[in-house]
């Protein structure tokens, strides 16, 4: 049976990871097979991402996907073809329903974590649900989130606004999400965005690797990242998402840090 993998406690550290905008059926199979080969070389459970309607993009003309019908379709598709769990975004309440007949995850973006219909739409389908924090949120204000769900709730962490056009990734929020009682997850590519100036977010993928090996020290339930075939080619967040060579890469470290952090004792 495909389902969501358990997060937290003694379970395995979780991959949730690929495309940032579902593109088109081939670059999605082809991304979803470089996970699942990824994930299966490391021995870690994973979760495919894409998200069928990527609504909040920068600029209005900006892609957004194949639509709603035939982006669903392509994300069935991968999950029987490969057999793994997946997610995908939902923006508005009515979205919900639909997608979690395909998916096993439904994720909340980080400028809507607040939205309380839309959180108690998705808790009501009684799939699990990632909330992305949002850049502008307090890590310590997520548990108002995590209740809004009323059921399965994940907790994303992915950087925190700063000046202009910048996000920080602060280690201790991983600490005060997992205060929220919700499986954490750290988001290894939005960490590095780089938001400001024009209508393309920019980023420092060069970055990914080292805070992601943070993140996992500091303890985390699973690792969140897009994953692309060709990033340069990407259609939405071409400077962040990795490199099938570079999230193999990541994967290896991760697992090996992890295991590390498991076996010391509790100071």
């Amino acid at each position: 049976m495909i389902q969501a993998p358990p997060l937290g406690g003694d379970a395995p550290l979780v991959v949730v990871a690929g495309p940032c905008a579902l593109e088109d059926r081939d670059t999605t199979l082809r991304a979803a097979e470089i996970v699942v080969e990824a994930a299966a070389h490391a021995g870690l459970p994973v979760v495919f991402k894409a998200s069928v309607d990527k609504a909040n993009r920068t600029h209005k003309d900006a892609f957004r996907g194949i639509g709603w019908e035939a982006g669903l379709a392509v994300l069935a598709e991968v999950r029987q073809r490969f057999q793994v769990p997946v997610l995908t975004d939902v923006h508005e309440p009515w979205q919900c329903d639909p997608a979690a007949v395909v998916a096993d995850v439904l994720q909340v973006p980080a400028f809507l974590c607040r939205q309380t219909d839309l959180l108690v739409a998705a808790g009501a389908t009684g799939k699990p649900v990632n909330l992305k924090r949002g850049q502008f949120l307090d890590p310590r204000q997520m548990g108002y989130a995590v209740q809004k769900v009323g059921g399965p709730a994940w907790v994303t962490e992915r950087g925190t606004a700063f000046g202009h056009g910048d996000l920080v990734f602060d280690p201790r929020s991983l600490v005060w999400l997992a205060q929220t009682g919700a499986p954490v997850l750290y988001d290894v590519t939005h960490s590095v965005q780089v938001p400001g100036g024009g209508q393309v977010t920019g980023g420092r993928r060069d970055l990914a690797l080292p805070l992601a090996r943070a993140a996992v020290a500091v303890g985390v339930a699973g690792l969140y990242a897009e994953v692309h075939p060709d990033p340069a080619r990407a259609k939405s967040d071409a400077a962040t998402q990795l490199d099938p060579a570079t999230f193999k890469a990541l994967l290896t470290q991760a697992k090996a840090i992890d295991a590390a952090r498991r076996s010391q004792a509790p100071v």
